[in-house]
């Protein structure tokens, strides 16, 4: 077996389960969050290893991990974001991390991205539709192909616009994607 991918910045995740599957998959240190009604020790937590060593929010592919990674977001607009696409995390009707393979792991979080400090608006509501990512009837699932690919997950057309401009995806990556997908 070779050197596992290790991670510098800490990894937020939801409970233990999540923990485990990081650990399954690459050298890290994870701060759960155990849902939604984060403590105060855990923020306390939280904010010692934002300003220490950096973090990245890995929260399910649902929407209470949506709602955990929008709170975190609020208090460390600098967090860096990992998703998982819904299909890699889910087994049995359940969506979570701990349901990933380590290799779907792995490749959300080589492509975590972070928000860029200027509002760029590179792009706009007139390019995703004239990528056949918004408008169309195959535009849910273009944007869900496309976001894996890219690594900033899956969104509606007006959420999709806002990961491509606040991670600072560049005309040539989306170019690129899209020819792959």
């Amino acid at each position: 077996m070779g050197i596992a991918m290790k991670i510098k910045e800490i990894i937020v995740v939801e409970g233990r389960d999540d923990t485990a599957a990081i650990k399954k998959s690459v050298d890290a240190v994870t701060i759960e969050t155990h849902g939604y009604g984060i403590t105060k020790d855990t923020w306390s937590l939280l904010e010692k290893a934002y300003h220490e060593k950096g973090i990245i929010i890995f929260t399910d592919p649902d929407h209470a991990g949506e709602q955990i990674r929008k709170r975190v977001l609020e208090k460390f607009p600098g967090a860096g974001e990992a998703f998982l696409d819904r299909k890699d995390a889910q087994r049995d009707g359940d969506i979570g991390i701990e349901n990933a393979a380590p290799e779907s792991i792995r490749e959300a979080l080589e492509k975590a991205h972070y928000s860029i400090e200027e509002d760029a608006e590179l792009f706009t509501m007139d390019d995703l539709r004239q990528a056949g990512l918004a408008g169309s009837a195959e535009a849910s699932e273009r944007r869900q192909k496309l976001g894996k690919a890219l690594g900033i997950g899956w969104g509606n057309s007006k959420r999709f616009l806002q990961k491509l401009n606040k991670f600072g995806i560049t005309r040539a990556e989306l170019d690129k994607a899209l020819r792959e997908i």
